[in-house]
């Protein structure tokens, strides 16, 4: 069944591009830390004022909380976010010279920033094979039967053993493309959808 998805979603999905918005890695850091409980959508209409004030680590970490909360106000835990923004800004300028470092370990010392937000940074920014797991990519693959694992760490376990390593970087993008397209969560019609 995975062998099937996963050629299913490289068809309809062959170059699945980054949803969110951005002009270097640092940004792409930034906005992924954004779209924890919120939608890519709503994160790309926030980061354009976002990186106008701070388009580096520099620039953020010398902003003001209160400027960068009201980039992002429109966001869900803004003002815990725009803490986590100056914070993580410092300590890429205090420990990495500015730059975003390309390790999980070194990524999720930094403030705000957990394992899934280090995984995308890695597959997206690094080319690494990272299998992100967020709550879509977990209701769907229950859905799917690819796994009975009640967290997104178990789950992202069991997806890295049922698929090839090269595969991981581009599922990751389809299964959340797909899951928006054709397996939303409410008012689904299994009988539509390709894989259910």
């Amino acid at each position: 069944k995975a062998q099937r998805i996963a050629e299913l979603l490289g068809r309809l999905y062959p170059n699945p591009p980054i949803p969110l918005d951005h002009a270097s890695t640092f940004q792409l850091l930034c906005a992924v830390l954004l779209s924890a409980q919120t939608t890519d959508k709503k994160v790309n209409e926030c980061t354009p004022a976002l990186f106008q004030l701070a388009p580096d680590a520099a620039g953020m970490a010398a902003a003001d909380v209160a400027d960068i909360q009201a980039c992002i106000r429109s966001l869900g835990l803004a003002p815990t976010k725009a803490k986590n923004l100056k914070a993580m800004s410092q300590m890429l300028l205090a420990e990495h010279g500015g730059e975003v470092p390309a390790s999980m370990a070194a990524l999720e010392a930094l403030p705000g920033v957990g394992h899934k937000t280090a995984s995308v940074v890695m597959c997206q920014a690094f080319a690494q094979d990272a299998f992100p797991v967020d709550t879509h990519i977990h209701r769907l693959a229950q859905r799917w039967g690819l796994t009975d694992g009640k967290s997104v760490e178990q789950t992202e376990a069991d997806l890295k053993l049922l698929f090839p390593q090269s595969l991981w970087k581009e599922l990751h993008l389809q299964i959340i493309f797909f899951g928006r397209e054709k397996c939303p969560a409410q008012r689904h019609d299994p009988i539509l959808c390709p894989v259910c």
